[in-house]
């Protein structure tokens, strides 16, 4: 089978690990793919949001199969454009990419379908959303209601905060085009935890559950990041608990999403809020996360390119899905300025050192090759170290050995990924 597997962080390079093991894939392209894609495939200089140059290599190049791995050509239409060429796409149509791409409607399909989630309103007028946060309480959440890189959900502690929050997104346009309206909604308490599963459709089959850890300093201080580091699976949160949590966050929005005519095929996300009346639906992303790809894909022990396969067609049923019962847990390297601007162009090296430890795999997330053919940092988090044992502690001690081992000079990183988890 021939695949076009499309991004270029550290979840592809988990995804065409994952995809090259499998015996009926016969040539893997990457669309624009990294140094450590490179192992498994051939990279192919077209960029994410290039819809039309994808479809296009995917027809000259005859693909059976595409495979988005991040939301922003989802959002703007990919599946629907392989589907309009004859192409099986491995992700959820536009319609239904609106599970990420809108706040609001993602709030919508929740309360059809009696998912649990915090009381919200939404608002494209900054005077009426400041009057409504004069009857609420705080701390309260602001999100922009579109795609924001992550940076558009602003937790105000204050009125004045949030009334800043208001004017940022509304007023001043910071997140431009996907904050032209806002959900302000109830600030939840309780343990946040990231629940994936494999969705043709009609069936949800479960993947893992994962916890990132987003905040960029050592106990979740400082400016909040794409992830700093991950740990699968939580161990206060067992595979009972995460099958339970699909049943009432996950399952009851395929059946209003086939009501509505916009099944939904592809990989969920659904961050929770495990509050102690149960789990709270924060947020859908309509494809695995990054750095959680890194702790779960590695412990799948069947073929992820027939699942996929299967899924883009509604047939989920026919694969075979078993994930290892092992720890994971990876730790992100990030480059100095990170998640402000980042220091690029340092050299790394000794990645062959790390590898070389027992269960280890470093994931490329924002490399390159410099003139001189070294490896370099090319963007803010550079590189993911995962690590995998029978328990959480030895993963943990086995991750960061690895990190040390390697050579860059303007990486950082936190020390205590895993610390949380193990106290509880």
């Amino acid at each position: 089978m021939r695949v076009l597997l499309v991004g270029s962080g550290g979840r592809e390079h988990a995804l065409a690990m994952a995809l090259a093991c499998s015996p009926n894939l016969t040539e893997l392209f990457i669309a624009p793919g990294n140094p450590g894609t490179a192992q498994y495939g051939k990279n192919i200089n077209i960029k994410v949001d290039n819809i039309t140059d994808l479809v296009k290599f995917a027809q000259d190049n005859h693909i059976d199969l595409v495979i988005p791995g991040p939301e922003l050509p989802l959002v703007k239409g990919l599946t629907d454009a392989c589907q309009h060429a004859g192409i099986l796409c491995a992700g959820p149509s536009q319609a239904a990419a609106q599970l990420e791409g809108s706040k609001s409607f993602t709030k919508m399909i929740s309360d059809a379908a009696r998912i649990p989630t915090a009381a919200w309103k939404e608002f494209t007028d900054s005077e009426q959303a400041v009057a409504y946060l004069k009857t609420q309480s705080f701390p309260i959440v602001i999100k922009a209601d579109g795609l924001a890189a992550g940076k558009g959900v602003i937790i105000a502690y204050t009125f004045k905060e949030a009334e800043e929050a208001i004017e940022t997104i509304l007023q001043d346009n910071r997140f431009g085009e996907a904050g032209n309206k806002i959900v302000i909604e109830e600030f939840l308490t309780g343990e946040e935890i990231s629940l994936f599963a494999f969705c043709d459709g009609e069936h949800a089959v479960l993947i893992g559950a994962a916890q990132d850890h987003k905040r960029i300093g050592d106990n979740d201080t400082g400016p909040n990041t794409g992830g700093m580091g991950a740990i699968s699976p939580p161990p206060f949160f067992d595979h009972a608990a995460q099958e339970k949590a699909l049943d009432i966050t996950v399952r009851p929005m395929l059946r209003e999403m086939i009501k509505r005519g916009i099944p939904f095929r592809g990989i969920i996300f659904a961050g929770l809020m495990i509050t102690n009346d149960g789990p709270y639906l924060i947020e859908y992303n309509v494809r695995f996360g990054d750095p959680e790809a890194e702790v779960l894909l590695p412990r799948l022990e069947t073929d992820l390119l027939d699942i996929l396969y299967n899924l883009s067609q509604g047939k989920l049923k026919k694969s075979k899905i078993k994930f290892s019962d092992q720890a994971g847990i990876c730790i992100v390297m990030a480059a100095k300025g990170y998640p402000g601007t980042p220091v690029v162009g340092g050299i790394i090296k000794n990645i062959d050192q790390a590898e070389s430890i027992p269960h280890v795999k470093v994931f490329h997330a924002g490399t390159n090759y410099n003139a001189q053919q070294e490896l370099c940092a090319a963007g803010g988090r550079v590189l993911c170290v995962a690590a995998f044992d029978k328990t959480l502690k030895q993963a943990q001690t086995t991750a960061y050995n690895a990190v040390n081992k390697i050579n860059w000079k303007d990486g950082i990183w936190r020390t205590d990924i895993g610390n949380k988890a193990l106290k509880q």
